[in-house]
C-alpha cells in the first residue's frame, strides 16, 4: 500500500537486525551492497485526513468473526410442510481449483465463519473465474431458496437515490469488505446453509452470498446504522456507500462520520475501491458528476457491441442491460416492445425485420449518452405523456 505523507516509525529492534543505510538524499534504503528500498512519493490510498482510521483499510481486522446482532441475524424460516433437498452431489473440480478449495476451506475454518457439519441437507458448490483472473467459490442455494420465506424489506430505488445528490459537488465512494460475511446466522440455523465439497460438508456462521433473503438482511442493517445520514450527506445501496458535498471542508466531515460508524461497526473496507475527493464517480452503474447522471462507457460500448440475438434468452439478457439505463431512452417501452413481445410464453422465435429495426432503435438512442440534470424540486416540471401503445 503507498504510504504517500503518512508517517510510519521503525523501532530499534528492527534496525539492529537489519543494520540500513539510509541516504535521505536520495530516499533509498540499502543493505550492504543492495537497494532494497525506495520511498513511495505516489499519492495514499487513504487521504491524510482519515489516517486515524487506517485499521478499516486492513484485512486482518476482517478475520474476526462478527458479533450476532440483535434484530439483524440472518433468520432462514422454512416453509412449513416443505421437504427438504436431498444432500447435492459434489462437482468435480481442477487441480487448480482443488487448492484454492483447501485454501478456503482451512482459512474459513480458522477464522469460525464455518464449521463442520452433520446437516441432513446440504447444497453443492463449484468455482467460477472472477474478472480479474481470480476465482470465486460458489454455492448453489437455490433449492435451500425455494423452500424459505421471503423477508420483506424495501431495497433503494434507483431515482430515489440519484435525485438525493442535488447540489452536490465532491464525493467519495466505499466498498464494504464482503459485505453479507458481517451478518451472522441467527443461532440455530447454521445447519440450513450446509454445503457439500470433495473436503466434507460445512455450514456457515456468517450470511453467505447466494441466499435468498441475503440482500433485504443486509440493506436492513445499513439503513439501521446509517438513518439519520442517508439522503443528508450519504446514500447506501448494499455494500456500496457515497458520500456527498458541496465543499471539501464539509466533506471531510461527512466521511469522517461515515469511517466511525463503520468503525463502531466493526465494518471494513477495501482501499482500491475508495475513491476519495472526486467531482465525477460511478455509483450503482451510473456515473454522477456535479453537472448530473450519465451512462458508464463500459456499458454502452458492450450494448453497441451487442450481437443481435438468436435465443429468448439473448432478447432477455438485452433487455436487461439497455433496460438499465431506459431513463436515457425516450419511449423506452414503445422501442422495445418488438423484443419484449419474444420473451413471453408461447411465442415462437422468429428475428424479423420488425425486432432488427428495434434493436438497432435502442442501440441508437443509447449513443446519444445524454447527460441528465439532477432534478430541482423548487423548480417547475413539465410533464410528458407517453404515447398511447
Amino acid at each position: 500500500m503507498p504510504l504517500g505523507d503518512t508517517e510510519i516509525i521503525l523501532g530499534k529492534d528492527w534496525l539492529d537486525e537489519a543494520e540500513p543505510v539510509i541516504a535521505w538524499k536520495n530516499l533509498t534504503i540499502t543493505y550492504k551492497d543492495s537497494i532494497i528500498g525506495k520511498a513511495s512519493r505516489e499519492e495514499p490510498l487513504i487521504p491524510q485526513e482519515f489516517a486515524n482510521f487506517i485499521d478499516l483499510f486492513q484485512e486482518e481486522g476482517f478475520r474476526e468473526l462478527p458479533p450476532h446482532r440483535e434484530g439483524f441475524d440472518c433468520a432462514i424460516d422454512l416453509i412449513e410442510g416443505a421437504e427438504l433437498p436431498k444432500p447435492a452431489k459434489t462437482y468435480p473440480m481442477t487441480p487448480a481449483k482443488s487448492e484454492a478449495l483447501e485454501k478456503y476451506i482451512e482459512q474459513e475454518l480458522k477464522d469460525g465463519k464455518i464449521q463442520k457439519s452433520q446437516s441432513s441437507m446440504a447444497a453443492p458448490c463449484f468455482y467460477v473465474n472472477k474478472a480479474d483472473g481470480g476465482l470465486r467459490l460458489v454455492v448453489d442455494y437455490r433449492k435451500l431458496n425455494a423452500i424459505t420465506k421471503p423477508f420483506r424489506f424495501p431495497m433503494p430505488v434507483q431515482t430515489e437515490l440519484l435525485e438525493q445528490l442535488k447540489g452536490a459537488k465532491i464525493f467519495t465512494k466505499m466498498d464494504i469488505r464482503w459485505g453479507f460475511n458481517n451478518i451472522r446466522i441467527r443461532k440455530g440455523d447454521e445447519w440450513k446453509t450446509a454445503f457439500r465439497s470433495k473436503l466434507g460438508t460445512y455450514e456457515t456462521n456468517v450470511m453467505p452470498f447466494g441466499v435468498i433473503n441475503g440482500p433485504a438482511y443486509f440493506q436492513a442493517w445499513m439503513n439501521d446504522i446509517f438513518k439519520d445520514l442517508l439522503g443528508v450527506t450519504m446514500v447506501v445501496y448494499m455494500d456500496d456507500i457515497l458520500v456527498f458535498s458541496k465543499t471539501r471542508e464539509d466533506h471531510v466531515k461527512h466521511v469522517r462520520e461515515v469511517l466511525q460508524r463503520l468503525l463502531t461497526n466493526h465494518l471494513f473496507l477495501k482501499p482500491h475501491k475508495c475513491h476519495f475527493f472526486t467531482t465525477e464517480t460511478s455509483f450503482i452503474g451510473i456515473v454522477i458528476s456535479p453537472e448530473g447522471i450519465s451512462m458508464e462507457k463500459e456499458k454502452v460500448k458492450a450494448i453497441l457491441e451487442w450481437k443481435a440475438p438468436t435465443t429468448v434468452k439473448q432478447v432477455q439478457a438485452f433487455l436487461g442491460l439497455a433496460g438499465f439505463y431506459r431513463q436515457w431512452v425516450e419511449n423506452f417501452s414503445s422501442k422495445a416492445k418488438p423484443l419484449t413481445e419474444l420473451t413471453k410464453k408461447g411465442i415462437k422465435f422468429q428475428w424479423t425485420d420488425k425486432e432488427e429495426q428495434a434493436f438497432q432503435s435502442i442501440k441508437e438512442a443509447i449513443t446519444k449518452e445524454p447527460v441528465l440534470i439532477h432534478p430541482d424540486p423548487e423548480k417547475p416540471y413539465i410533464w410528458k405523456p407517453m404515447p398511447q401503445e
